[in-house]
């Protein structure tokens, strides 16, 4: 616990800010799994079935972020 992900940032010649979608990705797969961590290291205050059910739904939308940025690469759509 009390680690910290900082995802690096890309800003592009217009100004706008980007952040790499396989960081993305793994940061919401990282939040998902200590989340579950806590749950088993016996934390009272957090709901067992909640913490399960929106670590699942972090990693579907990592999934999705992962095969959206696959089809992009490869020039297809997903």
């Amino acid at each position: 616990m009390g680690r910290e992900v900082t995802p690096p940032l890309i800003i592009d010649h217009h100004g706008q800010l980007h952040v790499a979608a396989a960081d993305v990705s793994k940061l919401l797969r990282a939040v998902g799994g200590h989340w579950l961590h806590l749950v088993h290291s016996g934390r009272d205050d957090l709901d067992e079935d909640t913490v399960a059910t929106l670590t699942i739904e972090l990693a579907k939308l990592a999934d999705r972020i992962d095969v959206a940025c696959i089809a992009h690469s490869s020039g297809s759509r997903a």
